[in-house]
């Protein structure tokens, strides 16, 4: 488990004492579903409610000697219940179920917790999105495409097609959460040999799950791919955010950079440095997320009706992905929430070409007189090319051209190289992307 990332709400819902409290729960769920229906004295399942405990260490050390987790945990607990004078009612525990009966089933407890912190802070993030775009909607800057200027855009535009993205996260992970949620008690082979499809759907709605309609000894791990890709999905979006600003802040660039106080160090070496170490951490840790989903479709695949492949994995990428999702979104919209954005850099960028991002208006502008488009093309692209080539003016290239200027006249070029009339749209695209605001 990756516990220095994780905050103690929900490295408490992975530690060993917190799963072998939901396996508890599972055991006793099923103990008073089984008694309402009379399989199990009423009696019985009081007396596991009352007294039924366990101890993690007498846990361990059980499991050292017989190899068996669920076991040493079932051997425990019936302990405590000879402590309390109540060994006769210890043999109504696991009553006709399997170990993964209550392993899958407790598992799902875990991640339906783990998703319960996960979605608020999905919801902040895309909050927090939403809030910066509106502030720099009109904040104009070079929009590039292959690295490359290219026309003209606006900071707002960016950070709405980024709560655009987390917004379709909140829809995929709520869906991936509701099929995670499900608990299986349908014993060895998932034909109820021993308890019945009604008590399984009572013991799981005991403990706010649906049952599965159907399974093997295990849910089936099509769900927890499902799941960690969803996780992996919204790891790459957070990528793709720090990753833009972390070009974004290149001393070549400075359009914006992450937050840094005036107590931070950026190097040891050199004083001057102010590094994206927030941006290229989440990076780095956004590769673990997808790489532990691509594992869990290993998972899938199982010989027969279970075998114990999956399991020992899923101790590791389970923890870790729901851990370092969490701490990622935390990471990101703190990012994003004390992102320094510097719009008068972002003009002095976009103007640096000498007006090249208008080239694709200017070739319009021709095609709109007559010119054959090919031809149009070769006149502004000339102008284009000696301008990268000599750092030169564009605008005042276009203005000397005699070809151009024999059909473009003065206030035709004028529109050509209007700001204004690039980004009229952003508006209009503001309210598809947030709806009619007040």
């Amino acid at each position: 488990m990756i516990s220095r990332y994780t905050r103690p709400e929900m490295g408490q819902i992975w530690s060993e004492e917190n799963k072998y409290r939901q396996w508890l729960e599972v055991e006793l769920a099923a103990s008073e579903a089984l008694a309402e229906s009379g399989e199990v004295p009423t009696g019985a399942a009081k007396a596991l409610r009352r007294y039924a405990d366990f101890d993690v260490t007498r846990i361990q050390e059980i499991e050292a000697e017989v190899k068996h987790d669920v076991i040493a945990f079932t051997t425990a607990v019936a302990e405590k219940m000879t402590e309390a004078n109540a060994a006769d009612d210890s043999r109504w525990l696991h009553f006709g179920l399997t170990s993964n009966d209550v392993v899958d089933t407790a598992q799902a407890l875990q991640l339906k917790a783990a998703s319960a912190l996960i979605q608020p802070a999905l919801e902040k993030l895309r909050d927090v999105l939403d809030k910066r775009a509106h502030e720099f909607s009109d904040a104009v800057m070079v929009g590039r495409t292959h690295g490359v200027h290219a026309e003209p855009t606006t900071f707002g535009l960016k950070l709405a097609n980024w709560y655009a993205e987390i917004n379709r996260h909140v829809t995929r992970f709520k869906d991936a959460a509701e099929q995670i949620r499900v608990g299986k008690i349908s014993g060895a082979v998932g034909t109820f040999a021993h308890i019945s499809p009604q008590a399984e759907e009572r013991i799981c709605e005991k403990l706010g799950l649906e049952a599965a309609p159907i399974s093997s000894q295990v849910i089936q791990r099509d769900r927890h791919a499902h799941y960690l890709c969803t996780l992996g999905l919204i790891a790459a979006t957070l990528e793709k955010i720090a990753l833009e600003v972390r070009h974004l802040q290149r001393t070549e660039v400075r359009e914006a950079q992450e937050y840094f106080s005036k107590s931070q160090k950026g190097s040891s070496a050199m004083p001057h440095k102010k590094n994206p170490i927030t941006c290229e951490q989440i990076c780095g840790l956004a590769r673990v997320v997808r790489s532990n989903a691509s594992t869990a479709f290993e998972n899938i695949a199982l010989w027969h009706e279970r075998d114990i492949s999956h399991s020992s994995v899923e101790r590791v990428i389970l923890p870790d992905s729901t851990i370092l999702i969490d701490y990622l979104l935390a990471k990101t919209t703190n990012l994003v929430e004390k992102l320094l954005v510097y719009p008068e850099r972002m003009r002095s960028n976009l103007e640096s070409g000498g007006g090249l991002v208008y080239s694709g208006q200017v070739l319009l502008e021709l095609a709109a007189k007559g010119i054959l488009r090919e031809q149009a093309y070769l006149w502004v692209q000339r102008n284009a090319m000696r301008a990268w080539e000599e750092d030169g003016n564009f605008r005042e290239m276009i203005e000397s051209d005699s070809d151009i200027c024999k059909v473009l006249s003065k206030k035709d070029i004028d529109h050509a190289f209007e700001l204004k009339r690039q980004v009229r749209h952003v508006d209009y695209i503001f309210k598809r992307v947030f709806g009619e605001r007040d």
